[in-house]
């Protein structure tokens, strides 16, 4: 095998598939990427067996061919190349080492046999729709967030996607919860998505897909069956198992009765956030939201530390209330917001709060009180 290649469209690709790769592996093929010349173009295929990765990039091959070389070694040796050079990469399979070439730079790396390396098993996708990165984008980006890192109740170290039924009709949903906050972003649904099965996306697929979305233009082809889901761009192939379990019914805990409404600008309020957390305690991060007529005040008290107060001219026109949260999820939450001003739905002191986007409810966040 020999083909030669710009270096920024090798980077592209082997950064790509090195992000997939375990660090931590058992199994030595599982370190490596495959690498495939054919006619005009290179495949760069990478997998941890739950998610694979394949990378298309045009090249001008000299001899078609296959081999595997470690992902990581070879990205850091693309990285470091210089800008503008046209990188050879030839493969003796006879010595089992691939060459690299750019300008002065000779790289001689150790390969393991194309034969060994596993590729993924194909399924039969019961669903198949595109639909424009923008869209996916928001969804996801918007409700990762809330993805829950504990591994005992695996079924939410990942993003519910799903069609739900809303005011307007069907649409498709994105949901993560993790018991103390939880994110519900809705979209309007792709024309050939309406037989999609609900599937949890995991937390690791959610990362790779996200550098598939970059390109406002870009149409992604999503292809979802009960077991797996694929993302396809023109260049790019994402392919993931999804998480075997059963999503909690979450809209039981989205509160339909909250009626005192407090509106605040997002920026402000999260900065106010920020500063006054800055002095509370690591463990609990709590900060105490005083709600009175047309203003709010955000207190935090910590006997070790010391205390902090700001207050924020606000739209409240309820009784006097008083609640606390964990800092970090305040922050998180109102970080969402893309417009000016969030929309705090209360109840009581010991209730979920809901948190919407002015009167936009294709996105709401549902966050836990603490006791403070």
């Amino acid at each position: 095998m020999k083909f030669s290649i710009e270096r920024a469209a090798l980077l592209k690709a082997v950064a790509q598939a090195q992000s997939v790769v375990e660090r931590r592996n058992t199994i030595p093929i599982l370190a490596n990427v495959l690498i495939e010349a054919q006619d005009s173009d290179v495949r760069f295929r990478a997998t941890d067996l739950d998610i694979e990765v394949v990378d298309r990039a045009d090249a001008q091959v000299e001899r078609a061919g296959a081999t595997t070389v470690s992902a990581v070694l070879l990205h850091e040796i693309v990285r470091k190349l210089p800008d503008g050079s046209l990188v050879t990469l030839t493969d003796d399979g006879a010595k089992g080492r691939l060459t690299v070439e750019a300008g002065r730079s000779n790289f001689s790396l150790a390969t393991l046999p194309k034969e060994d390396f596993p590729v993924m098993a194909t399924s039969e996708y019961s669903s198949n729709f595109s639909a424009p990165a923008v869209v996916l984008r928001r969804l996801f980006d918007k409700s990762k967030f809330a993805i829950s890192t504990e591994e005992t109740r695996y079924y939410l170290n990942g993003v519910y996607m799903h069609i739900s039924d809303s005011d307007g009709g069907k649409v498709l949903r994105c949901v993560a919860t993790d018991g103390h906050r939880l994110a519900r972003i809705d979209a309007e649904l792709p024309s050939g998505a309406a037989e999609m099965p609900g599937v949890i996306v995991p937390r690791k697929t959610v990362g790779e897909l996200r550098k598939l979305l970059d390109d406002d233009e870009a149409k992604i082809a999503v292809s979802v069956s009960e077991t797996k889901i694929r993302f396809a761009t023109p260049d790019i192939t994402l392919t993931s198992k999804v998480i075997d379990g059963t999503f909690p019914d979450y809209t039981r805990v989205i509160p339909q009765g909250n009626t005192r409404k407090l509106e605040v600008d997002a920026a402000e309020f999260a900065k106010a956030v920020d500063r006054v957390a800055t002095v509370s305690s690591e463990r609990s991060r709590a900060v105490k939201l005083t709600l009175a007529e047309d203003k709010l005040i955000l207190s935090v008290n910590a006997p070790d530390s010391g205390a902090a107060e700001e207050e924020l001219a606000v739209a409240y026109g309820d009784e006097h209330l008083e609640i606390g949260f964990n800092a970090k999820y305040l922050l998180e939450i109102a970080n969402q917001v893309d417009r000016e001003n969030a929309v705090f739905m209360f109840n009581s002191s010991g209730d979920p709060t809901l948190m919407r986007e002015g009167n936009d409810t294709s996105a709401v966040y549902v966050v836990m009180p603490m006791r403070v």
